[in-house]
């Protein structure tokens, strides 16, 4: 039987996000969820034991300029 993990309410909200959307990034925790610390959260869930990928993904932001942000995911 697997063991629960317990999880605070804003790693939930993460967990959750992934769950519902299959991936997140920290524009989105932060607009969706007001998680300003996305890398952070996701590193505590890591340790309690939840497999998240991630891969760098090119953006562009408003002014057309490519930028790069980390995709988070469960699995």
């Amino acid at each position: 039987m697997a063991e629960e993990i317990k999880l605070s309410k804003s790693e939930q909200r993460v967990f959750d996000y992934m769950t519902e959307f299959g991936s997140i990034t920290s524009l989105q925790a932060f607009v969706d969820l007001g998680n300003s610390r996305l890398s952070a959260t996701i590193f505590t869930l890591k340790k309690k034991g939840v497999v998240i990928g991630s891969e760098i993904v090119k953006v562009q932001n408003r002014f057309k300029e490519n930028r790069f942000v980390k995709k988070y995911w469960i699995g």
